[in-house]
């Protein structure tokens, strides 16, 4: 057994931990550390802050989670000014091996390799993710991450898609009139100007226009409280439809991949977790005409892991250097 750092970069934050690994998994997940892209210049120098609030001497081995494209002589975070340079990493930060994986693909790895205690039943059959067959994990944070699972014969892969980029697809009335207030604010409505956290400022203010109403907030940090407890009917009637979309988007997820069973990810699903199974995703994500029974025989799960792209990125470097 060995100790590495694993690092989960996004746009705002940087999160940091030691991973204990061995014989090919993770074995135990230290205290996060969380630090604010804004504050620090860049991850050399996070890296140096983590090592400083450590109190030790980094380990020689190091697991990223990266919040944009993985390939390439230069990353680019998507919200965020740091780069990464993968050529000069062993020089400038003294590591001696390294793997860097997408930031939802380090999810789908998380999802592959915890146990069944870090999942919750939102809806369908209540039993286990099966071990053979494609589970489609769909992700909602900031944005919308869409990832596919395969398992078979004891071993898996994760295939990182694009998913969340995929067209808005309005199914009733009102949510055509949602769409053209979007394509007001975006030449193309994606799934995740919708379904997910950005999607509730956005259904927030389109409500807002189609009810010719005074928005009462213009702050998410106020939003999202007001959309939860219901104390606001607007934003409430705005996270309802948040629901709805990703409880859609989730079953053409799941049929698009021919998948046996479901995983909602990201930081808004853990969010809703209360809210989600009382809402009206079930029913849209099983309204799927001729194919609804067999969506209503798939089980849909939410990790409550709290931290699994620092736990997938760990459990892909442990695969790839056991």
């Amino acid at each position: 057994m060995r100790t590495i750092v694993t690092a989960d970069i996004g746009g705002t934050h940087a999160r940091f931990a030691l991973a204990e690994i061995g014989g090919g998994q993770v074995v135990a997940l230290g205290e996060p550390v969380t630090l604010r892209t804004a504050d620090h210049a860049s991850f050399q120098l996070a890296w140096q802050e983590f090592g400083r609030r450590a109190g030790i001497a980094l380990p020689n081995e190091l697991a990223i989670a990266f919040a944009g494209p993985v390939d390439g002589d230069v990353l680019k975070l998507t919200n965020n000014p740091w780069m990464i340079r993968p050529y000069v990493m062993k020089e400038r930060l003294g590591v001696e091996r390294f793997i860097i994986v997408n930031d939802f693909g380090a999810v789908g790895h998380a999802v592959a390799t915890l146990g069944d205690e870090h999942f919750r039943h939102l809806c369908g059959p209540d039993y286990a993710l099966p071990d053979d067959g494609v589970i489609s994990i769909v992700g909602p944070g900031t944005g919308l991450g869409v990832a596919a699972l395969l398992r078979k014969a004891g071993s898996y892969e994760v295939i990182e898609t694009e998913g969340g980029h995929l067209d808005f697809a309005p199914l009733e009335a009102l949510e055509d009139k949602i769409l053209k207030q979007l394509r007001r604010k975006f030449r193309r409505v994606s799934v995740e100007r919708v379904a997910s956290g950005q999607g509730l400022r956005n259904l927030y203010e389109a409500l807002g226009a189609i009810e010719k109403r005074d928005l009462a907030f213009h702050d998410d940090a106020d939003l999202w409280p007001a959309a939860l407890d219901g104390s606001d009917s607007l934003a409430s009637a705005a996270l309802d439809r948040l629901c709805l979309t990703l409880g859609a988007v989730a079953g053409d997820m799941a049929l698009a991949h021919g998948a046996s069973a479901v995983v909602i990810a990201g930081g808004v699903g853990l969010r809703l977790a209360d809210h989600l199974p009382q809402s009206g995703f079930r029913d849209r994500f099983i309204a799927k005409g001729r194919f609804e029974r067999r969506m209503d025989d798939m089980p849909v799960r939410l990790i409550t892991y709290p931290q699994p792209g620092l736990f997938g990125a760990a459990a892909a470097f442990a695969r790839e250097y056991p």
